[in-house]
């Protein structure tokens, strides 16, 4: 894990934007929590299919996460009183949106074609390695937060390995991939913006936020393209190898690991484990179609 720019140590309230790709993108804001111990504050504003994944689609509404439909669907006074609600009962809160609204894909160019040309018809410039980004939530969570918040984390996420023997940007890594080391390093440029430097009103924020991600775009653009090949594969400026200590993941690996391997090596356990996830995935769907 290589990071560039300025992770605080301490906690804060934060929400944290960045250009997705994967799915390990996902666990790339857990890794950067865990460096802040602040594991147990990240939130997730999801897309409303994912409220029906078995067992982890009631644990992210459970864990304080926000479902949200896209575009003319998009609730905003749903999102406000969940925050709302957040922010009353001073829940930690490191809240993660990825405002491209899906991910970047380039074995799917008609998305990336479709972004761009909406990005012309609107006067926004024009991106490259990331999609044009929808600003609904993003206005919602700060509007509604700002007097909570601390800061927003701009980050950028780019993966060794995602570049064929043309130089063609290639898919981020699976889940898999990335758990079997085939992406060697990831890179993660974190760029921390005081609320006061953000605009309030949605149609300034949304130039703000678009600006944000042209930053983005030059940043990847220097990592997947740059003509000198000394400096592709990384982002401008300082970096450092930020390693993680036993100490603050061995417990939790002993924890799980043990209370999982006592359930399966028993006969009784198996089918424990069985259940819970057919009734667990039951309970929980019904749940989140009750109250999402």
């Amino acid at each position: 894990v290589i990071i560039y720019g300025d992770l605080p140590k301490n906690k804060e309230n934060v929400i944290y934007l960045s250009n997705h790709q994967c799915t390990v993108d996902w666990i790339i804001a857990d890794m950067l929590a865990i460096r802040q111990n602040a594991l147990g504050h990240v939130r997730y504003v999801l897309k409303d299919g994912l409220k029906w994944l078995p067992l982890y689609g009631w644990y992210f509404s459970q864990h304080g996460g926000l479902y949200v439909k896209r575009s003319a669907k998009f609730n905003e006074k749903e999102m406000r009183e969940k925050l709302r609600a957040h922010v009353k009962s001073e829940t930690p809160m490191y809240l993660v949106i990825f405002p491209e609204g899906t991910r970047y894909n380039p074995e799917i160019p008609k998305v990336i074609a479709d972004s761009q040309s909406f990005a012309e018809k609107e006067g926004l410039a024009i991106l490259k390695h990331v999609l044009t980004p929808r600003v609904k939530a993003t206005h919602v969570a700060v509007d509604t937060m700002k007097d909570y918040l601390d800061a927003v984390y701009d980050v950028t996420v780019a993966y060794e390995g995602t570049v064929d023997h043309k130089g063609q940007r290639k898919l981020a890594p699976s889940m898999t991939e990335f758990l079997c080391k085939e992406c060697p390093r990831v890179h993660i440029f974190i760029d921390r913006i005081e609320l006061k430097d953000i605009p309030e009103e949605q149609m300034y924020m949304r130039r703000w936020l678009h600006e944000r991600f042209e930053i983005k775009d030059k940043l990847l653009i220097e990592f997947y393209d740059a003509k000198d090949s000394k400096r592709r594969n990384k982002f401008p400026g300082k970096s450092v190898h930020s390693k993680l200590s036993l100490k603050k993941t061995l417990p939790s690996l002993l924890f799980l690991g043990g209370l999982t391997a006592s359930m399966l090596l028993t006969e009784s356990g198996r089918k424990l484990y069985v259940k819970t996830w057919i009734y667990g995935t039951l309970i929980g769907c019904l749940w989140v179609s009750i109250k999402p």
